[in-house]
């Protein structure tokens, strides 16, 4: 199979799932995207492993979009990061 071919597909496939996942988005996404975009402080992007490189590509997208936004690395907070964290911060905690 040509690249050209191989990335018509892969584009493809992406189109479709995200179709899929736009019919899962419910009250929950509402109420998550609402406590972020009301935050008073930073929007902190909390994760580790695979999570933490998904987080670190959220808050710098944030930030390149004009919304205050870090990355804090979940187990780097238990050693002193977690001052970073004001009562005016949003904080955005990656599992998987």
């Amino acid at each position: 199979m040509s690249f050209i071919k191989t990335a018509e597909k892969v584009l493809k496939e992406e189109g479709k799932a995200l179709i899929r996942l736009s019919g899962l988005i419910g009250e929950g996404f509402e109420k998550g995207v609402g406590i972020l975009a009301a935050s008073k402080g930073k929007i902190v992007v909390a994760g580790m492993g695979k999570s933490g490189l998904v987080g670190r590509k959220i808050a710098a997208s944030l930030s390149s979009t004009g919304s205050p936004a870090l990355f804090l690395h979940a187990a780097e907070s238990l050693h002193g990061d977690i001052g970073v964290l004001s009562a005016a911060d949003a904080l955005l905690i990656l599992s998987y």
